[in-house]
């Protein structure tokens, strides 16, 4: 599959023009080690380093679309890896504040240097199983690596702001969780795959 054949499979899943149009944007191979840089536009997940993998693109769309990131937003993306979630969010808004934490610090130097040209962007390299309370509090939250329990991820719901939306997976589905009225809002979606989420005493 090539990156126009990619969008199109995107486009008959009913994804917004925005978010195809970031795929369109991000050079995809620009995030994968050289020899699988052939294969970045299927919608496959594929592996970078340290045992990580750069999602499926179908499954990132999802994320985004559940996600629902504006302009003007403060974003917190936990999981950054190779940093290709973070330059779709910054090429979707026109004006953001966006932090990605990674726990493994070549892939946070990787990510930094690709992306040391977007003024959006802040990556950091830290555990970020427990949010980024010193930055709190977000209006979007993006887990991209699947916690254990639920438990772990309603402790990162305290960082969101009022009308605030934290997407993340827990075990093989995805939770799309709302702030509203200082209550939580949760909705599950089951049938996913993503890495474990990485802690400092793993």
């Amino acid at each position: 599959m090539n990156k126009w054949e990619l969008l199109e499979h995107l486009r008959k899943q009913n994804f917004s023009e925005r978010i195809i149009k970031a795929f369109e944007r991000v050079r995809r191979e620009e995030f994968l080690p050289e020899h699988l840089q052939n294969y970045a536009y299927e919608d496959i997940a594929l592996p970078i380093e340290e045992g990580q993998t750069l999602s499926q693109p179908s499954t990132i769309a999802f994320v985004l679309s559940l996600l629902d990131p504006q302009s003007g937003q403060k974003i917190l993306e936990i999981g950054a890896g190779s940093g290709y979630v973070l330059a779709l969010l910054s090429t979707m808004l026109d004006s953001a504040e966006i932090f990605g934490v990674e726990i493994r610090e070549s892939l946070a130097l990787k990510a930094k240097q690709r992306l040391v040209n977007d003024k959006k962007i802040k990556i950091l390299h830290r555990d970020g199983s427990n949010g980024l309370p010193d930055e709190a509090p977000f209006d979007r939250i993006l887990v991209s690596a699947a916690a254990s329990d639920f438990s772990i991820i309603a402790n990162l719901t305290d960082q969101l702001k009022e009308n605030g939306i934290l997407v993340a997976p827990v075990n093989h589905s995805i939770f799309q969780i709302r702030k509203i009225n200082g209550k939580i809002e949760k909705n599950k979606y089951e049938g996913f795959a993503f890495v474990p989420l990485i802690k400092k005493d793993n």
